[in-house]
């Protein structure tokens, strides 16, 4: 009865201890609002893996503790305690059993990332292009480009992620998914939105100077509200002003990742005040940003840096991106533009 009564004292440490770990685990490492039907395996996963830890620990700290509190040795114990050379039986299991525990935790998420990643009923297709250090968003099947996510509620997404330049990672925290960006490979994942709200879309792999800044609005709208926001964004280059069509290439090839127009600095000068602005160069001299210096500035972005930033940072390939959607508005719309043109009307338009 002496060991069954420890072993029943040890059992019942062990299970107070796990709950309270684990709702201590979860309090600690609260997840944020669960927005997608992918969130809730995962999350379920999530709580399997906290439970687990607490337990693991429990059980090794609780025999430890009891050990130590009722095995120590008395004060009147002078003789040597009993010499035990090993346990066959113990060493086994504590070989087989974490073996069997890891082994099922693999398979259990082999078998939720099947599920999260499998082809829906249905889906709507958004193209996700990433760069230095901004997002844009197309809907090819509703010809519309967008600087935030739109996405209707309960309606299955598939995204096509692309990147221009170097790893980035589409992270929605409250979508629970991820999936990293790779320069010259399309990356395929899935979304099915299920809380209305307004979330906010992060970098998740380091990508140099202005990273922490690669974020993007998503919004999760009925699908009234979509089909308006299709309306809305569905434009052609040619129908604006050239004001108007600067302002919409500045997000569209991705310039607000780089350039503010509010003065905050960035990876790049801001664009507040910036034309005709007095600005020193790296090597001394000093120039006016007029338009010769800002068209070689986006087609030669190395040739004169302004003092206070560094080169290497703006992408070279400015001139080859702007050449193709210049043939790309005239072969839809039969307007020949000069985007950059267009990008130093909208810059006139930005006073101090």
């Amino acid at each position: 009865m002496g060991k069954l009564k420890h072993a029943i004292a040890v059992a019942v440490l062990t299970l107070v201890t796990t709950v309270g770990l684990y709702f201590l685990f979860r309090g600690m490492f609260a997840l944020p609002t669960a927005a997608s039907s992918q969130a809730e395996p995962i999350d379920t996963m999530f709580q399997s893996h906290f439970l687990m830890m607490a337990f693991l620990f429990a059980f090794i700290m609780v025999i430890m503790i009891y050990s130590v509190a009722v095995f120590r040795r008395r004060p009147d114990d002078m003789e040597d305690g009993p010499h035990v050379h090993g346990h066959t039986g113990l060493e086994i299991a504590w070989t087989v059993i974490p073996t069997i525990v890891v082994v099922g935790f693999g398979i259990y998420g082999t078998i939720v990332l099947g599920d999260i990643t499998s082809e829906q009923d249905n889906e709507m297709v958004v193209s996700v292009v990433g760069q230095q250090w901004s997002w844009n968003f197309e809907y090819p099947e509703q010809d519309v480009q967008s600087a935030r996510l739109v996405l209707p509620v309960g309606q299955p997404v598939l995204l096509e992620l692309e990147s221009n330049d170097v790893l980035h990672s589409f992270w929605v925290p409250e979508f629970r998914v991820k999936q990293d960006l790779v320069p010259g490979q399309v990356k395929q994942l899935r979304i099915t939105p299920t809380e209305l709200g307004n979330y906010r879309l992060r970098c998740a792999e380091i990508c140099g100077t202005s990273h922490s800044q690669m974020m993007a609005d998503v919004q999760v709208v009925s699908q009234a509200d979509f089909e308006q926001f299709l309306i809305d964004s569905a434009f052609r280059y040619s129908d604006l002003s050239p004001e108007e069509r600067g302002q919409q290439f500045y997000l569209d090839l991705g310039c607000n990742g780089c350039h503010s127009l509010d003065g905050t600095a960035g990876a790049g000068p801001t664009w507040q005040g910036v034309y005709l602005r007095e600005e020193m160069l790296t090597d001394g001299t000093t120039i006016t940003v007029d338009d010769e210096y800002i068209r070689n500035s986006i087609l030669n972005p190395n040739d004169q840096i302004v003092q206070g930033f560094n080169p290497n940072v703006m992408p070279q390939n400015f001139g080859e991106r702007i050449s193709t959607l210049e043939a790309q508005i005239s072969a839809s719309e039969g307007a020949d533009l000069d985007v950059i043109a267009d990008i130093i009307a909208f810059m006139q338009t930005l006073d101090q």
